[in-house]
This record gives structure tokens, C-alpha cells and sequence, in this order.
């Protein structure tokens, strides 16, 4: 059975991948868990660190170690962290799928580097349902077209870093790419005093940080006697784990290249 290496193990989302990776059936084993130099688990057995029994397999900080003992890799770190692992998967010839939020450009680059040696999955958000409303939201503004207002409001836990989503900014750029908008040129972030009338190509983004809602996303078409709009909520992390460990078992086998949740799913952009 193939062996995945978790990095961010301990984590809120890698423990929920240790739990679905210890529920099966997805064809994987846990090969290796990977956490931050120092951290308070290091050398626990991560199923038992995870609350998820037991494992066998001892949480340590050597990426580069794990990994290569490993057939694919997942990733819930940080944006640092992702890029400098993509480049350790790449070098050990190993796929890797990233789920971390808040990668900026230069990010995206060493990734996108990485891609040329290895296969990699990268999304904002592994959920099936969230990737789904990425394709309806397009085909939803192509048809709507210009004469709809759009507005994204997103709500996640008070422990979230980045701030908007990467959901949010992924899906803003969905809609913007179907209106042949940019978010660089249409996009809002927030209002606040004597803004004037709202600009017909504006697409506005909003991020409610509140207790511990684990991710809510809102898409709003605002038209002259309607409102049409899109909802998704996830109930607990364990929708973005089974979607990343999907993804791992997917992955296996690809030719490099930077693939994304739709690739997996086969529902197209």
C-alpha cells in the first residue's frame, strides 16, 4: 500500500488527516508525519499524538527524510513551509499535495518550479462540494453577465491567519476570469465611510472572523428585483481531509505538472 507523509501533522487539519488516514478505506498508509523543529510531539507515535490510536510511526521534523522513505506527500503548513517542501518532494522525486493558504506570487513560483520535476495538486480548499461551487460560480456570471452585482463574503474561526480566504480569492477569481474581469482592477476589499455608488465591475470580498466556524463562503449575484446566491458550508474539518487524501491517491502516477481539485475530480474549470 502506497505510504503518505503528513507535514503540519499535528496541526488542526493534519490531525484530521491522520483520522481519515487511520478510518480507510482510500488505499494509502501513513508512512511519516512531519512537524515544525521543536514542537512539543515530536518523537510521539502521530495517531496517538492525533487522538487516533496508534501508529507506529513517531512525529519528527525532517521533511526531507520523510518523504523520501514515502510514495506522496500532504502538506497543511504555511505558505514558507509549503514552497521550501515542494522543493524537497520535487528533489526526491515524490508527489506532493498542498492545501496550505496565503501563498503569494513568489510562493507560487517555487511551486510552479517544483511542478516541473514532480506532480502536484495545489487548491486552497480540498473540499469536493467547495470545488464544485468554483465551476457553478463561472458558469453562473457567464450567464448572468454584467447587469449582476457580485459580492463574496467568507467566515472562518478567530485562529485564521490570512485574511481573505484563500476560498475567497480563488472564487473571486473564478467569476472575475468568466466576466473577463481581474481582481487586480474589480476587486474590493471591505468598505468603510463615503465610498460613493458602487462600481458596476466591482466584485467585493469580505472576511468575518468569528469563534470557531471552520469555513463558510457566500457568493452573491445582485440584480435589479433578485438576489441569487451560493452557499457553502463546511461542518468539520473532515471534509478537507478526505478531499487532500483523495487527492494523494489520485496523484500517484501523473506526469509532472501542477494540477488542482478540479484534475481530480474531473469536473473541469
Amino acid at each position: 500500500m502506497p505510504g503518505v507523509v503528513v507535514c503540519g501533522a499535528m496541526g488542526r487539519m493534519g490531525r484530521a488527516i491522520l483520522g481519515i488516514l487511520k478510518e480507510g478505506p482510500h488505499g494509502l498508509s501513513l508512512s511519516g508525519a512531519v512537524e515544525a523543529v521543536g514542537h512539543p510531539l515530536l518523537s510521539q507515535d502521530a495517531f496517538e499524538a492525533a487522538g487516533a490510536g496508534r501508529a507506529g510511526v513517531p512525529v519528527t521534523d525532517d521533511f526531507a527524510k520523510a518523504v523520501a522513505a514515502a510514495d506522496v506527500a500532504i502538506d497543511f503548513t504555511g505558505a514558507d513551509a509549503s514552497a521550501r517542501n515542494a522543493g524537497a518532494a520535487a528533489a526526491a522525486g515524490k508527489p506532493i499535495v498542498i492545501g496550505s493558504t496565503g501563498l503569494g506570487p513568489a510562493h507560487m513560483e517555487r511551486i510552479r518550479n517544483a511542478a516541473a520535476t514532480v506532480a502536484i495538486v495545489q487548491s486552497p480548499n480540498m473540499s469536493v462540494g467547495v470545488n464544485l461551487m468554483f465551476k457553478v460560480a463561472a458558469d453562473v456570471a457567464r450567464v448572468l453577465g454584467e447587469e449582476y452585482d457580485v459580492e463574496i463574503v467568507e467566515t472562518h474561526h478567530r485562529f485564521k491567519k490570512d485574511a481573505p480566504s484563500g476560498t475567497a480569492v480563488r472564487l473571486a477569481d473564478a467569476v472575475a476570469t468568466a466576466l473577463g474581469r481581474t481582481m487586480e482592477d474589480s476587486g474590493v476589499y471591505g468598505r468603510r465611510g463615503m465610498v460613493g455608488e458602487r462600481a458596476r465591475k466591482e466584485i467585493g470580498v469580505f472576511a468575518v472572523r468569528a469563534g470557531d466556524v471552520v469555513g463558510e463562503h457566500t457568493l452573491i449575484f445582485g440584480g435589479i428585483g433578485e438576489r441569487f446566491e451560493i452557499t457553502h458550508r463546511a461542518h468539520s474539518r473532515d471534509t478537507f481531509a478526505r478531499g487532500a487524501v483523495r487527492a494523494a491517491a489520485w496523484v500517484l502516477g501523473k506526469p509532472p505538472g501542477l494540477y488542482d481539485m478540479a484534475d481530480v475530480l474531473g469536473i473541469g474549470k
